[in-house]
């Protein structure tokens, strides 16, 4: 048998062209080597697993955000002392061996020896929870009149019979204000983070790329803003809001307080980033070509590392989230009626009250996930948008 005819020759001879492999490439390898950065930093991205679950935890929470009048099965304001500070309620999902979810009526008393309210249920009758059922009116989106809700109650009032969470000191259901709370934290952190966005591109991309005075201006501004306490800062500039504003004109003001403390961080990244770019021969190209200095900042330098600037906003959300939050909670930021995690946390900053109702302490854990989950999808887009990785 001769050296041609060999199985190991044979073994050895390139596959033809139209095979599965094109040119010595695989499939996968002409694949990438097509892929946009965009396509790049998905396919990166799906492969953290933390930060997959993280994301869809965040979607989960816009939705709810986006739905909290219809996920809302009481008004988050309707209060009554008689129902002040009663414990969870728990559903009975199955009623003689069929799925009929009810719940036993709460009958407060007056407890003769401590003056304690008790809540006993009364298993004598049961109250049905159906489920897009009708409740209180609403105007969905802000314009369109509804009310169905995900929860609701037949043959009685959801106000009266119906406590998922319990109530607070004035009686408030505590689910229905943990909706509406949600809606207006995780909305604070986004519009918080796109003005600091704003601040920190346009003050920092000016600062490193002209230089001279401006850059010293800029430099000096954020040092001092960087060197003052953030507390007592928080403290005199939620001070300076007058107490007849609503609650519309606080939640801006909030919004721009803490815009004007958070900027400065990805000011300075920018900076350093435009510094080492505006001497690569792509901007020196553009600047012969007579863009203007706007267009050369905003069209050729931002987006060379917009990969950096997302992972950064993924970052700095929850910082802006728990930023209300400490304000909310220390009454330095949104007051009642407006609702936030921070202002339902005000009920737990007694420790006694913690003691008898601890369930005062729910909105802590939205708080707590949102945190970490924010933090997971950053580090995925950081690990997917660094091309060392």
């Amino acid at each position: 048998m001769s050296m041609a005819d060999s199985p190991e020759k044979k073994d050895a001879s390139p596959s033809p062209p139209g095979g599965g492999a094109a040119g010595g490439r695989t499939q996968d390898e002409e694949k990438i080597a097509v892929a946009t950065q965009w396509q790049l930093m998905w396919w990166r991205f799906r492969k953290h697993k933390l930060a997959m679950a993280g994301t869809i935890i965040l979607i989960i929470f816009y939705l709810v955000s986006f739905a909290a009048d219809f996920l809302s099965y009481v008004d988050p304001e309707a209060s009554e002392a008689q129902r002040s500070l009663m414990a969870p309620q728990p559903i009975h999902w199955f009623d003689e061996g069929s799925f009929r979810p009810h719940v036993f009526p709460q009958l407060g008393r007056r407890d003769p020896i401590t003056f304690k309210r008790m809540y006993e249920p009364d298993t004598s009758r049961k109250v049905y929870v159906e489920f897009f059922g009708r409740g209180f009116p609403y105007k969905f989106l802000g314009f369109i009149p509804m009310d169905r809700h995900l929860f609701a109650v037949k043959d009685a009032k959801p106000e009266e019979t119906l406590f998922l969470f319990g109530t607070d000191m004035q009686g408030r259901d505590v689910w229905s204000r943990l909706m509406y709370g949600t809606r207006t934290s995780m909305t604070i952190g986004l519009v918080s983070v796109a003005l600091s966005l704003l601040l920190g591109i346009t003050l920092g991309g000016f600062s490193g790329y002209f230089g001279g005075l401006i850059d010293t201006v800029v430099q000096r501004v954020i040092e001092i803003l960087r060197s003052i306490p953030t507390i007592p800062l928080w403290m005199g500039l939620a001070a300076a809001l007058p107490s007849s504003w609503s609650v519309n004109q606080i939640y801006f003001a909030i919004t721009v307080i803490i815009s004007l403390i958070g900027w400065t961080e990805l000011a300075r990244v920018v900076r350093g980033r435009f510094i080492s770019l505006r001497q690569e021969d792509f901007i020196m190209a553009a600047e012969i070509l007579g863009c203007s200095k706007p267009r050369i900042i905003f069209r050729h330098m931002v987006p060379s590392f917009i990969s950096h600037i997302i992972a950064a906003t993924t970052l700095a959300i929850p910082a802006m989230i728990i930023s209300e939050t400490s304000l909310s909670f220390l009454g330095l930021g949104l007051r009642p009626p407006a609702i936030s995690w921070g202002v339902l946390l005000q009920d737990a900053q007694n420790i006694q009250a913690l003691v008898i109702s601890p369930w005062l302490l729910i909105p802590a854990i939205p708080i707590i996930i949102a945190v970490l989950a924010f933090n997971f999808m950053g580090d995925g887009v950081r690990d997917a948008a660094d091309p060392y990785g």
